[in-house]
This record gives structure tokens, sequence and C-alpha cells, in this order.
């Protein structure tokens, strides 16, 4: 039996490369699933059909080798520039932003499309999901030509995609036991992250008059917004399962888009909070999301500032953000509302 090795470039294809040799050779991401797959059934946490499953999606992948070694260009891995706030000592409470260049690698990384539904309870928050879903479209059509997973989770609409090839996709990924994920939203833990810097106890609607909220059913939405388009190999979930996916897949790299950062975003199980306590490495699109922020509450500033206080409290305690210009070029999205310069950090 060939021995299998690991290909060490950051930019690798989704299945396996050809090496010098016209060997096959899985590549990152694929190993790490197989790794994950025998370590789990020795913890007994999957049974003998998900191992089969596992095994024999690496094997597909790995039987494209040879495709590959014929001429097919592997995917460039994804260069992106990380802005993170690091504390400058241990409980002094200044904080320095910082910047990183990573590469990852297309096949070991997921998008997480956060609630981005067709109609929200706030008239203001629905124009604003369809002001910035063209922007989003275009940045998800490139990582999907890329080779990155996307996985689109518009909370409580899944009867809209019954028995759609994506939401299937979701639904075929192995359950794990993890005792650590929840259901539902996981709140903020007052020992780890001190509280939001916006007053949302209203609900955070910036309209005048404020609309009537709407948490529970009948829901507004029923779908995610139709801008966004839902192509072959992309899923479908509200779940864990957006988990369960990227495990069986090998992913650890997740970036975070949608709506809305001082919610969903950090508390879905699918979104910010849970998937770092899962050990993947997450990263925000800070300029395409948005906030539910009343300006006529705590700390009384725009919408659009209360959205960066948010965004650099994540960057605080959670994950570092990037743009979207870094994947398809040109400026940082704005709202078109938004006519201030563009805020920066200050203690």
């Amino acid at each position: 039996m060939k021995r299998l090795r690991i290909q060490d470039d950051a930019a690798l294809p989704a299945g396996a490369e050809a090496s010098p040799d016209r060997q096959p050779v899985w590549n990152q991401a694929q190993c790490r699933a197989w790794r994950t797959a025998a370590l789990d059934v020795r913890r007994g946490r999957w049974f003998a059909p998900t191992v089969l499953q596992t095994a024999a999606g690496l094997l597909v992948g790995a039987a494209t080798w040879a495709g590959v070694a014929a001429g097919a260009q592997a995917p460039s891995a994804l260069t992106l520039h990380l802005r993170r706030l690091v504390e400058t000592a241990p409980g002094t409470g200044q904080w320095k932003q910082t910047e990183s260049v990573v590469r990852w690698d297309p096949q070991g990384t997921a998008v997480v499309i956060c609630d981005m539904w067709d109609q929200h309870w706030c008239k203001g928050a629905t124009a604003r999901v369809a002001e910035m879903a063209p922007r989003m479209n275009r940045v998800i059509g490139e990582l999907r030509r890329r080779g990155v997973l996307i996985i689109h989770c518009p909370s409580e609409t899944m009867p809209f995609y019954k028995d759609t090839p994506q939401r299937k996709l979701a639904q075929s990924a192995p359950k794990v036991d993890l005792q650590a994920i929840m259901l539902r939203c996981l709140p903020r833990s007052p020992q780890t992250e001190p509280p939001l810097p916006i007053d949302d106890s209203d609900g955070g609607c910036n309209d005048l008059p404020r609309c009537q909220e709407g948490h529970w059913p009948p829901f507004p939405w029923s779908r995610e917004i139709a801008t966004l388009e839902i192509k072959d190999g992309d899923a479908v979930t509200d779940s864990a399962e957006a988990y369960y996916l990227m495990r069986l897949r090998g992913i650890t790299n997740v970036i975070v888009m949608g709506v809305h950062e001082n919610m969903c975003v950090l508390g879905r199980p699918f979104a910010i909070r849970q998937m770092v306590q899962l050990g993947q490495n997450v990263v925000l699109l800070r300029d395409l999301t948005d906030t539910m922020y009343n300006s006529r509450r705590r700390p009384f500033v725009d919408h659009f500032t209360g959205t960066d206080l948010v965004c650099w409290h994540i960057e605080k305690y959670w994950c570092p953000t990037i743009t979207s210009d870094q994947i398809i070029g040109g400026h940082p999205f704005r709202f078109a509302a938004d006519t201030q310069p563009p805020r920066v950090f200050h203690n």
C-alpha cells in the first residue's frame, strides 16, 4: 500500500495534487478529516457508516489527482490581512490594533452567511441587508470559484429549502456529539466577555417611528434574500449541521458575514462564539455586516459608529476581521447613509 503524504503548500486543489513521482498526495484538509474521523472512532463518537462516508469522500478527492497532473490549475491560496485588537498588558484596558497576513487553503475554508433574510421586522434592517447583498453576492461568487465551501444560514427558514440539494448536503453530514455547541444562540458569558459597547435592549431598531418587533413566530422572514445566489455545491442550514459539514471535510477556517453583529453573528450555533469555542480559525467580514442598534440609546452615537464599536468588541474578545476588497478588489463596502470619514479605534 502506498504511503499517503501531506502536501504542505497552502494553495492546494480540491482533491489531491500529483507529486513528482505521479503518486496521489492528499491535501491538508483531507488529511485532517481522516485523522479526525479516526480519532472520533477511537472515542466512540461515530459509527461505521460515518467512517465509510468520510473515507469515500477522501478517496473521491484523491481520484482527481490525475486530472490535476494533466494540467488543471490549482486554486490559489486566500491571502487575508487580519485586523485584531490586542491588550497591551493584561488588565490594563489599553488596546492596540495589530495586523497580520495569513494564507488559507480554499479547500480548508468555509463561508458562513448569517441570517441575510428576505425581510426583517425592522424596515431599516431590511433595507441595509438589501443594500449590501449585491456586494456580498460578488464576494461569495469569487470565493466559490476559488473552491471555498459556501454555507447559507438563514435561520428559521428551512421549510423553504426542504428537499433542495443544498439542504440535503447539510443534512447528510454525520452528527458529532459535542457538548460545547448549543442548538440556539450562545449568550455572552460574563466571565469571559464584557458587556457589549451598545445598548440593544430595545431590539435595536433605529427607525422613527420604531417598528413593531417580531422575534416570535410567525416570523416576517421566509427565506434568504434572493440576491444571494445559491449554487450547486453550496449548503443550507440554520444549525450545528454547518460545523458537522466542516468537520467531515476537514475545514478549519471560517469567514463569517451577514447580520447582526451584536446578536446572531456572535451567538448562532454556526457563528462566531460557537465556532471559536470549537477551535475553528474564524474571521469576520467587517464591511459586510450590520448591527441592531438604536442611536437614541447608549452610547448615543450614530448607527454606523455603533456597528464599528461592536466590531472592535469582536476584535478584542473573539476573532480578527477582514474586508471584502481583499477578495474582489476595489474598496471596502460602505452603506450610502454612512457619510462620515472611516472611523479609527481609540482607547
